[in-house]
């Protein structure tokens, strides 16, 4: 965790440097998040991590960056949770367990202590909630827009671990939660008149904002992909998008049925109040569900064991052969997939 060299202060940054320096910022706040031995209390440039006998790691790494993937003014438990969880996210879609991870913080010129200590109390909640702990990593100053970098470690047995690639013509595709609720959250923040023009209720309003804000990793279903998914991923740039990386991946043609996919009441109020606005949210990404292939002779164990674990699944489509194509069915018969503009990253 600790940095390599020095950065030297302009004379604008001396009261910040002096108020808090980065050893002194990494012992107070993010070194009591470093439980695991290996870590050694980040106290050195590396830490020591040894899987469980029969298992290996599976890693993943996701970068935010402010009024990208959240708003710099969110509540920095907020922010901090959201880090920590979109890499969780990650995990489950594989079947892993998670364990732990690895933090790079950039911070910003005008960082205060209040915020960082609000930010690792955010983290000790979710190292609480999902049994997880800091091994290490690297603090930084970023000196415009706070950037926050989590590579998370999870694992799984030996031969288990489940990729977008598995997916083979029979099964059947299953999507956990309910989609477009964080991209409508989104809107939701940037226009204060959107969930009026939507015909959003209160607790509509109020659902859509929390999606966005703080993503819920079915980490509970990793046991059940694990056991029964062909293939896996989780839902971060969108449900169409996704799943055309997942037949790419596959080497199959997925057909989804839209009837099928499963919405809350906001997304339904917003299909009826305005079927562009619809059509974007429901593609627009940060779901942070799970995707997966299921071979049809395990399909009602997959259902039961999600079911066990609070983690109810939605059936909405079929995998066929192909050629790595996704394939959009309404009502009245095959959808365009560019009518549902979906997320970017440039």
């Amino acid at each position: 965790m600790a940095g390599d060299r020095p950065q030297e202060a302009g004379p604008e940054q001396a009261g910040a440097d002096q108020r808090l320096g980065e050893f002194e910022l990494i012992k107070r706040y993010l070194a009591p998040l470093a439980s695991d031995p290996g870590s050694l209390g980040l106290t050195d440039d590396a830490a020591v991590y040894a899987p469980h006998d029969g298992h290996e790691l599976v890693l993943t790494k996701d970068m935010l960056a402010a009024n990208v993937h959240f708003f710099a003014d969110d509540p920095p438990e907020a922010i901090a949770a959201k880090a920590l969880r979109v890499n969780l996210s990650d995990l489950s879609a594989k079947g892993a367990v998670p364990t732990a991870y690895l933090l790079g913080l950039g911070l910003p010129d005008d960082w205060r202590e209040d915020w960082l200590e609000r930010f690792c109390c955010g983290l000790s909640g979710d190292q609480s909630a999902f049994n997880v702990v800091l091994l290490g990593g690297d603090t930084i100053r970023t000196g415009d827009g706070l950037q926050i970098s989590v590579t998370a470690i999870g694992e799984t047995p030996v031969g288990t671990a489940v990729r977008r690639s598995g997916a083979t013509p029979g099964d059947l595709l299953y999507v956990t939660g309910t989609i477009g609720d964080a991209a409508a959250g989104l809107k939701a923040r940037l226009d204060p008149g959107f969930a009026h023009r939507m015909g959003l209720s209160e607790s509509d309003h109020r659902h859509i904002l929390d999606r966005y804000l703080l993503p819920q990793p079915k980490v509970k279903l990793a046991g059940a992909v694990r056991a029964s998914a062909s293939a896996a991923m989780d839902i971060s740039d969108g449900l169409l998008a996704d799943a055309a990386h997942l037949a790419k991946a596959s080497g199959v043609d997925l057909v989804l049925e839209l009837a099928d996919v499963p919405l809350s009441s906001a997304l339904m109020a917003i299909s009826k109040a305005d079927q562009p606005t619809f059509q974007a949210c429901l593609n627009g990404g940060d779901d942070y569900e799970i995707l997966a292939c299921v071979p049809e002779d395990r399909a009602s164990d997959f259902e039961a064991d999600a079911t066990a674990v609070g983690c109810p699944v939605t059936r909405i489509g079929k995998v066929k052969p192909g050629s790595g194509h996704l394939q959009l069915q309404g009502a009245d018969g095959p959808l365009p997939i560019d009518q549902f503009p979906g997320f970017r990253h440039f």
